[in-house]
């Protein structure tokens, strides 16, 4: 081998690799940009140029392998969006946005603070709205990720009908691993039925304006039936063991408080025992808690199908209550 071939082949291991996914040559690809002809008049060259130019995102695929739900304990979860000063940049979003949150408690009636603690957990009141091209998410997901496939190549569907409607450029929508937006991070079919135009200017925007963001994080809750001036979760003690049998991974509630307090958990006298709940365990800092949980924790939970999520906005949005 001559030196300079030699040279050329050392040159080769040392030089960065660039590797650019072309999504047009995918035949999933392919039929999927047929059927968005079909079904909904796209443009199908559009649609090429569009693919064209998305990338598959191998980080994306260890990010949704690892989701924080599913890894960390309520200990570990908790620290995550209950420490630094998260309860005090709400606080400051609620006083330069009261006007907004007070006119959407008043028409959805969700209180300001679950708003605000929604808006806190997922991007801390709109400073980290994700940086991954929401294109490129959901392609990654759609056609390289079996066990969801079906499920983000609907998402890669509805994305681009909202750009359609709302005037957005595909390639320039910024979102999470998993493609959701704005301050209240909605999947695109969540923004597409549940976003809502707060201001008034006939743009959806809740990728930068925070007043329809606020809007739309109350219009969800209400389409999910929040309960107003009701109570999300209390914490209890327990005694014996027959309180374990209600112990369940179902997010639903589906027993009387008068049969949870049969079972051993301590209720407090104003609860109205007819209540559906459930009895949650966690495992936090001291030990072992016990939370009775309620209709709108079970809402909260439409957000993100996730307790110690819902249990992160409950206790963030008592935090600002405090404030």
């Amino acid at each position: 081998m001559s030196f300079t071939v030699r040279l050329m082949v050392i040159l080769s291991f040392c030089l960065p690799v660039f590797s650019y996914a072309d999504y047009s040559g995918n035949q999933g690809v392919q039929d999927f940009i047929a059927d968005m002809g079909k079904k909904h008049q796209f443009d199908e060259a559009q649609l090429q140029a569009i693919f064209k130019q998305a990338e598959k995102k191998d980080s994306i695929l260890e990010a949704i392998s690892r989701p924080a739900e599913k890894r960390l304990e309520w200990a570990g979860y908790r620290k995550i969006f209950l420490s630094g000063d998260r309860a005090a940049k709400g606080s400051a979003f609620i006083a330069k946005y009261r006007a907004a949150f007070e006119r959407a408690e008043e028409i959805y009636g969700v209180p300001s603070h679950i708003i605000a603690a929604i808006i806190g957990v997922e991007t801390r009141y709109g400073s980290n709205k994700g940086s991954y091209r929401v294109v490129d998410a959901l392609s990654t997901l759609a056609f390289d990720y079996p066990p969801r496939s079906k499920f983000f190549k609907s998402e890669l569907e509805q994305v681009l009908l909202l750009a359609k409607e709302q005037g957005f450029k595909p390639l320039d929508l910024k979102g999470s691993y998993a493609g959701a937006m704005g301050f209240g991070q909605f999947i695109p079919s969540s923004y597409r039925h549940y976003a809502v135009d707060f201001d008034a200017d006939n743009v959806v925007d809740i990728l930068n304006n925070p007043v329809d963001a606020i809007g739309s994080v109350a219009n969800y809750f209400k389409m999910h039936k929040w309960h107003a001036n009701e109570p999300v979760t209390f914490q209890v003690s327990v005694v014996g063991d027959q309180y374990k049998t209600l112990l369940n991974t179902k997010l639903k509630p589906k027993n009387t408080l008068a049969e949870i307090k049969a079972a051993g958990v301590v209720i407090p006298e104003q609860y109205d025992l007819a209540q559906v709940a459930k009895l949650q365990e966690l495992q936090g800092e001291k030990g072992t808690e016990y939370w009775v949980t309620l209709h709108n924790f079970y809402v909260i939970t439409r957000y993100n199908h996730s307790h110690l999520y819902a249990m992160a906005v409950f206790q963030l949005a008592n935090e600002l209550l405090k404030k």
